[in-house]
């Protein structure tokens, strides 16, 4: 009974929302727009679902003495220092900025800092128990990319800096980036077309 209701549902808001895309129908543009407002709503909710989540996982351990519990304290301090000023001074606050650029991306930087090295070690050990030519080029590239990425004291490497690294970043990451993301449209419209015609019901559990 709940897969007779939901997917008739399903299909008839999945097409609104699509054909209101493609004519200028006033009311099909009105239910479009407030079937979308919905959509963004539900997904606040769902984030602040998944915040309410994160604080509870987080009190319970700092609460049970488990090891390195401090840590979690600090989130959820660090959470509620940062929503409190954000709903009073609101996101484009001076305030906001300082803590953006001192705080979040520090930490992405050094996100991305350990994953180049994560990947580095990740070539080598792909050389040495599988060596083909496929992990030299993996290897050599990561390498490329690290030395003309990284500040060197010497100022910048004129060949690697200068024409391999935006070669690399520009020409060959920027190709597959690309690639990735047609793949991401192409399955994500295909998944869409697979529920419009009820193929696949994700929302009656199946």
């Amino acid at each position: 009974m709940k897969s007779v209701i939901s997917t008739p549902i399903a299909i008839l808001t999945g097409l609104i929302v699509l054909t209101g895309y493609f004519f200028q129908i006033p009311i099909l543009n009105d239910l479009r727009s407030l079937f979308l407002d919905w959509a963004v709503i539900l997904a606040a909710f769902i984030v602040f679902i998944g915040v309410i989540n994160i604080s509870i996982v987080n009190v319970s351990h700092f609460t049970s003495g488990k090891k390195n519990g401090v840590f979690s304290l600090v989130l959820i301090i660090s959470m509620l220092i940062t929503l409190i000023l954000g709903l009073i001074l609101k996101p484009g606050h001076p305030i906001m900025n300082f803590i953006f650029n001192s705080i979040q991306l520090p930490v992405e930087k050094s996100l991305m800092a350990v994953l180049s090295i994560t990947l580095i070690i990740a070539s080598i050990h792909l050389l040495r128990r599988k060596p083909g030519w496929i992990s030299v080029i993996f290897l050599v590239t990561a390498l490329l990319i690290l030395i003309g990425t990284a500040p060197s004291p010497f100022g910048e490497v004129p060949i690697v800096g200068g024409i391999l690294k935006p070669f690399f970043a520009q020409v060959l990451a920027a190709s597959g980036a690309r690639g990735i993301l047609l793949g991401v449209a192409l399955g994500t419209l295909t998944m869409g077309l697979r529920i419009l015609f009820g193929a696949d019901r994700p929302y009656g559990g199946k």
